[in-house]
């Protein structure tokens, strides 16, 4: 199968470890590696990059990550070597309730902050641009206004309702047959009895984001439409899908990294870019993670430790059972096997400060296995690697000792994820060899050493841990492409 998109093995690898320092670019400048931090945007330059590479006329490529609590970006140039990177939060007030907090419009702020974040001499050779945003995060637009009809229906939340009626017209066990994906999302809108127009389009977080920068509502990329029902094999949406009566709403599928348009023009005066700068589809968070880690050969995976837990695996064949949760993505001419657990770092977050992690974490034996059986969870409800919106989270009992606690939660999450991979095998996918981890969860060694004992294969932090990483190589693809 001759596969259109990014390609594992055109992009280039990351630069040795041996010959990085704190993103510094070779050992000569080593003693220059200073780094410039504001404090208010996160944003971090390499002194010899500012002093030594600024004035080269080369060009950049910038990625940026949409997460659950936060944007990231990061400015690479054609070899992959890192220019710049930074972050911002979003500015959502604690006391909201969830599902009252108007995300799109602070999504859309930190776009653009992000945007202003960027050095002018380095923003002005930014070449091309790609967003990654959270998976079957689904947005309903006015295709005549590119504003939202409603509030955008999170990757996490489940549309029960809405699964009998997903269920009858789609294949058994597509993955479509759950009820956190877009197709159900979508289906519970259009069930709810809210006035239809002409103009509703169905668009994914980073497709909208994409479009405040190339100005062409309707563009998606087949990462992020897999979850409505797109088939990335045939490279078409299939028939049963077409036959229903909201289709029309089916945004223009493109392969990720795929140029769309130039920059509008405004955004370019507004932000000094350059006119020759293409923006170029996106990809999915967990996607653009495991690009970031440079991952070639079946058998290999990455596992992003986030504020959930997504695993992705490299496997000859592909793999779709929404009974499991499990679904396979296109890349090149191999699949990427996996699925996104609603377990992860939001447990840690809601229990332990940073800080705290770090010091009960130092105490752990990660040797010594925990005989604390947890199923860590926020709220109600898993997808991966079981599908059940009504599974309940389990934290109990609850030892005094916080070092106790912490080893059960972390053992608790590496157990899901082995069950995930085990899962996977069981399918039909690639025997899991080694395991690359991306993500905040990948600065914890203890936590490490805990996984590495649970899988039983090797796990180490990639080269490259953040997905905004990877949405710049997917940048990078889109500008080696002829465009028009």
């Amino acid at each position: 199968m001759a596969c259109a998109g990014p390609s594992l093995r055109n992009l280039p690898a990351p630069r040795p470890p041996s010959l990085v320092t704190n993103g510094c670019c070779s050992s000569r400048q080593r003693n220059l590696c200073n780094f410039i931090t504001r404090k208010s945007t996160g944003i971090m330059l390499c002194k010899a990059e500012k002093e030594a590479g600024i004035q080269d006329t080369g060009q950049l490529f910038l990625g940026m990550d949409f997460g659950t609590s936060g944007a990231r970006f990061a400015l690479i140039d054609k070899h992959g070597k890192l220019y710049a990177e930074g972050k911002r939060e979003y500015s959502n007030p604690s006391s909201q309730v969830h599902s009252e907090i108007d995300w799109a419009t602070s999504w859309k702020n930190v776009l653009f902050k992000i945007l202003e974040d960027i050095p002018q001499t380095l923003c002005s050779r930014v070449s091309s641009i790609s967003v990654d945003g959270t998976s079957a995060t689904t947005m309903i637009i006015d295709s005549e206004t590119g504003e939202p009809l409603c509030r955008p229906f999170l990757y996490n939340e489940s549309f029960p309702d809405a699964l009998p009626v997903v269920c009858s017209i789609a294949p058994k066990n597509h993955t479509v047959c759950s009820g956190s994906s877009t197709l159900a999302k979508l289906v519970s809108w259009w069930a709810a009895g809210i006035p239809k127009r002409k103009s509703s389009i169905l668009m994914h977080q980073a497709d909208w984001l994409l479009w405040h920068l190339h100005g062409k509502l309707g563009v998606s990329d087949y990462n992020n439409a897999l979850k409505v029902g797109y088939d990335p094999e045939s490279e078409a949406y299939p028939s049963w899908l077409l036959s229903q009566p909201y289709s029309y709403m089916l945004p223009t599928v493109r392969a990720p990294g795929t140029p769309v348009a130039f920059i509008k023009e405004d955004v370019r005066l507004r932000f000094g870019l350059s006119r020759d700068c293409i923006v170029c589809t996106g990809t999915t968070d967990s996607i653009a993670a495991f690009l970031a880690a440079r991952v070639a050969e079946p058998g290999k995976a990455v596992t992003s430790l986030g504020s959930t837990l997504a695993i992705k695996l490299l496997s000859t064949s592909r793999i779709d059972d929404a009974r499991f949760g499990v679904y396979s993505h296109r890349l090149d001419d191999m699949w990427l096997v996996g699925g996104a657990s609603n377990t992860g770092g939001a447990v840690l977050r809601k229990l332990f400060t940073d800080k705290k992690l770090e010091e009960l974490s130092e105490k752990i034996d990660p040797l010594k296995p925990s005989s604390l059986d947890y199923y860590p969870l926020t709220s109600v409800g898993e997808r991966f690697p079981v599908a059940d919106a009504k599974l309940e989270p389990r934290m109990s009992p609850r030892p005094t000792d916080d070092v106790e606690f912490l080893h059960g939660i972390l053992e608790s999450i590496s157990r899901i994820e082995a069950k995930a991979y085990k899962l996977l095998e069981e399918l039909g996918a690639t025997e899991l060899e080694e395991v690359f981890t991306a993500g905040g969860g990948s600065k914890n060694p203890q936590w490490t050493k805990i996984r590495e004992r649970v899988l039983g294969v090797p796990v180490a932090r990639a080269a490259q841990t953040e997905a905004a990483y990877g949405a710049a190589l997917l940048a990078l693809k889109g500008a080696q492409q002829n465009f028009q």
